[in-house]
Order: structure tokens, then C-alpha cells, then sequence
């Protein structure tokens, strides 16, 4: 198999195995498309879409999803060097606040995170819950959750 200038496609499930194309993608690099699969959701077009599987036909990269939720859609954020991953608390009373984050220069450096199951964050260890791209917005986000634990140095 051949990956450069590789295809992706996402699958939205209509029935329990009935999937229909939603998205299209010519030309991703590799990186790209394997930090897509690292996350849990995806958002586009004011939709989020939870992911279910993924799989690959011959140069095609797929992923399964559903919708999970439909919400308004956020405006683009405006654009910076390199690529934004955010790092939020998961707790939805809060509406998941903001800890901090980070611009990237590729897509392996944030699948390097996002594929992590803790970081640290100012000498605290948080825990991986979950992952999600957001088109809408143009960054990534990395769900943690705190651990109590604290890097002594």
C-alpha cells in the first residue's frame, strides 16, 4: 500500500450496518488522517459526530461515525502559525473550561498528545478522556481530567 496523497472519507451510520458517505478528503497526508482517527469526535458544520470504527480500502481511509450532537456553529478562530490544540477539563457543568494551549507545527506533534493517556500541565498530571477535531473552530481539543498528582521537582 501506497500512502501519499492519501484519500479519507467519513461514514455517517444510517442504520445498525449502513453507512453513507458525509465527507471527503483528496490529497491528506498520512499524519493528518491518523490524528483524525485518534479522536473520539469530530465536528463539522455545527454537527458532532461520534466515531465508531475505522478501516482501510486499498488507499481509502475510513471512518465511522454518528451523530452524537448538533449545536451552533463557532465562529473560526483566527489563524496562527502551526496548528491549536486545546487542553480542557472534562466536566460538562463548566462547559469543559479552557486550561490551556498550545500552537503545533504538525500533526504528528499533536498526535504525540492526544495519543498520550496523561500529560502535565503547570507540574500536574491530568488524564486523557477524549480527543476531538474541530473543523468549525480549526483546532483540536484533548478532554483531561485531574489526577491529584503533582510533578514534584
Amino acid at each position: 500500500m501506497q500512502f501519499e496523497g492519501a484519500m479519507l472519507e467519513y461514514r455517517l451510520q444510517k442504520e445498525k450496518d449502513k453507512f453513507e458517505p458525509i465527507y471527503y478528503y483528496t490529497n491528506i497526508d498520512l499524519p493528518q488522517i491518523l490524528t483524525r482517527r485518534e479522536c473520539e469526535f469530530f465536528i463539522k458544520e455545527g454537527k458532532t459526530y461520534q466515531q465508531l470504527s475505522s478501516a482501510i480500502e486499498d488507499e481509502l481511509f475510513v471512518i465511522y461515525v454518528k451523530l452524537h450532537e448538533e449545536t451552533p456553529i463557532d465562529i473560526k478562530e483566527p489563524l496562527y502559525e502551526g496548528i491549536k490544540l486545546e487542553f480542557r477539563e472534562l466536566n460538562a457543568y463548566k462547559n469543559h473550561p479552557l486550561i490551556t494551549f498550545e500552537y503545533m507545527t504538525n500533526h504528528l506533534d499533536i498526535l504525540s498528545v492526544i495519543g498520550s493517556i496523561y500529560t502535565y500541565i503547570d507540574g500536574k498530571e491530568w488524564e486523557r478522556d477524549s480527543a476531538e477535531i474541530d473543523e468549525d473552530r480549526g483546532v483540536y481539543v484533548l478532554y483531561v481530567k485531574p489526577t491529584g498528582f503533582t510533578l514534584v521537582t
